[in-house]
This record gives structure tokens, C-alpha cells and sequence, in this order.
């Protein structure tokens, strides 16, 4: 998915103007994936420190090579249906964050009361191209969720922002004022012999937090029309596959006549509908309705399609009772 990222975004800009911020095993499939990417543009976190960090490494080291460097953040676990679309949407987003210090986030009109997703609250009417932030909602609970799909103007929050390098670095300043020193003490290593010891000697010690928490929450409570944060409606059809619920959808819109998403060695299904089932073993399925199960060689995990989103409260445990090796 990640080479599909890169080959949409292509038509937008030069292959060297591409950067990727990935952790360290993954570095290595990614460069052989993209051969014509700058491999010094790849980035390995030494450790995970979530997307503030991650982001802000790559802003700041970007504000000294070009302060006015406009920066587009997309996760490469999106699918997008409409590419042509996607592309006019960023380049409007583009236009925005590069007339001011501005920050433009795109948003996913929702569909359903979703609770795995963070929320955008927006003034004016939805249908203009580009709207004011009111304020950013962490993942509610569900009757909040269909609060927010009722009020009409809410967002989903996609994770795909665009800003100036240096309107970032200045919010990280702003905002983060332990982590954003390490951040710029890393960058003026950049290019020099001594990049690789500073990442991996001072990127530890960055705090662990999303660029949500970090940056778009408390910038977006200096209030609508002062922090310049703006939501660009998305055009594009979009499904966002970091949840077994997301998957499932995509994977039963491209195959509507089946009644279950079922990967296994074989399958028998009788009164079963709206199931994601993945196993190397024979699989039957009945009389159950939209449960998730996914089978791996040391672990099972069974959920609705409901609370799949929780999945991320398993991980956690794991982390508590130092059984990584099942993460």
C-alpha cells in the first residue's frame, strides 16, 4: 500500500521531494519496494513515538532546508477510490497552507456513528471547499458518534494534513516545548556523519503522542476564524484499512454478493451474515452475525464488528504484561 501512496502522489511532485518516516524493520523492504526514492530520505524511528515525532522530525529538518516547503502527511494504510479527485483535493489544501501560517486538514464526511475515528467540528456549510475548524474531538463513544453524524457538521478526521514546514515547526515550538528541542537538535545533524548516532541517542527521549493531541487539539482552542486550521471536505471516496472493521468494508465492497469476508482453507457458511473471519484452517460460520475473528499461529482474536476498534486495548495489555513477541 505503501508503493500505491507514492504512485498517487506522484503526479504531484518530483520523486525527491518525497520523504517517509517509518520504524526501523520496515525501512529496509520499503527502499527495496521504492528504488527511486532518496534513501536518506527514508527515516527509521529507533524508537515508535507515535505521529507527533515522527512528522515533527521530518518538519524540522525540512524548515532548514526550505522554510517555505508546504508539507502533505498521508498514512499509507488509505484506500482511495478517486485518485484524480484526491489530488485536486490536495492541491486545494496545498493553495490554503501555503497563502499563511495555516494548517488544513481533510475530512471524511462520515457515514455511520463511527467510534474508532477522531472528529472535526467545522463552521459554515459543508458544501464550501474549504471550512473553519471549530475544534478536534478524540474517538467519542457511540451515542456522542451519532450525535455528531446527526448534527451534519462533523467530520472524520483522516490523518491527512497539510501545512508549511515552518507553520509546523512553529506549533510543535508552541505546544510541544519538551520534545520539539530534541526534534531541531536531531535536524541540524542532517546530512552530516553524526545524523544516525543523534536520531538514535536523542529520538528516544521525545514524548510518545499523536500530532492531534499534540498540535491540533490545543492549537484549535484559540477558537474558530484565529487558529488557522482548516477542514477541506473530501471528494474522493476513502477507507482508512488500521481496522479490521475498515478492512471488512473495503473487502465487501469489491465482493457485494457475499454475505461473509471469509480468508481460510475452506469454508462452510449457513445463517451467517456480515462475518470477517481470517485462519489457515477450515472455517464454518453459524447462525453468527458481524463478528470479527482472525486467527494467527499464537494468537486468536475474537470481536464484533462493533468493538474492533478496542483491538488497540489488547495491544496495550500486551505491552503491561511484556508479551511484545505477540504484538
Amino acid at each position: 500500500m505503501i508503493q500505491e501512496t507514492v504512485e498517487r502522489l506522484a503526479p504531484l511532485a518530483p520523486r525527491d521531494r518525497f520523504w517517509i518516516v517509518t520504524n526501523q524493520d520496515l525501512r529496509p523492504p520499503i527502499l527495496e519496494q521504492l528504488p527511486n526514492l532518496v534513501p536518506d530520505q527514508v527515516l527509521a524511528e529507533p524508537a515508535g513515538r507515535n505521529t507527533a515525532p515522527a512528522i515533527g522530525a521530518a518538519a524540522f529538518i525540512l524548515e532548514r532546508i526550505d522554510p517555505n516547503a508546504v508539507i502533505g502527511m498521508f498514512p499509507s494504510d488509505h484506500v482511495i477510490r478517486d485518485e484524480s479527485e484526491f489530488r485536486s483535493n490536495v492541491e486545494g489544501a496545498v493553495a490554503i497552507a501555503a497563502a499563511g501560517p495555516n494548517i488544513v486538514v481533510m475530512g471524511i464526511r462520515p457515514t455511520r456513528a463511527e467510534t474508532g475515528y477522531g472528529y472535526i467540528e467545522v463552521a459554515g456549510g459543508v458544501k464550501q471547499d474549504s471550512l473553519p475548524v471549530r475544534r478536534f474531538v478524540e474517538k467519542p463513544q457511540r451515542d456522542i458518534a451519532k450525535e455528531y453524524l446527526a448534527a451534519g457538521n462533523y467530520f472524520w478526521n483522516s490523518g491527512m494534513f497539510v501545512w508549511g514546514a515552518r507553520t509546523l515547526a512553529d506549533a510543535l515550538r508552541e505546544h510541544l516545548p519538551n520534545t520539539a528541542p530534541i526534534l531541531e537538535q536531531i535536524a541540524r545533524t542532517y546530512g552530516t556523519g553524526e545524523f544516525d548516532a543523534k536520531l538514535v541517542g536523542l529520538y528516544p527521549k521525545c514524548e510518545n503522542i499523536s500530532i492531534d493531541y499534540a498540535v491540533l487539539e490545543p492549537h484549535s482552542q484559540k477558537g474558530e476564524g484565529k487558529s488557522g486550521i482548516y477542514c477541506v471536505p473530501a471528494t474522493f471516496g476513502w477507507n482508512d484499512l488500521g481496522s479490521w472493521t475498515a478492512l471488512y468494508e473495503h473487502k465487501a465492497a469489491a465482493q457485494p454478493e457475499l454475505s461473509n469476508v471469509i480468508s481460510a482453507r475452506t469454508k462452510f457458511e449457513l445463517d451467517a451474515t456480515g462475518n470477517f473471519v481470517h485462519s489457515s484452517k477450515f472455517v464454518a460460520v453459524v447462525g453468527v452475525h458481524d463478528l470479527v475473528i482472525v486467527e494467527t499461529d499464537d494468537a486468536l482474536l475474537i470481536t464484533t464488528r462493533d468493538k474492533a476498534q478496542d483491538v488497540g486495548k489488547v495491544v496495550k495489555h500486551l505491552d503491561e504484561q511484556n508479551l511484545e513477541d505477540l504484538v
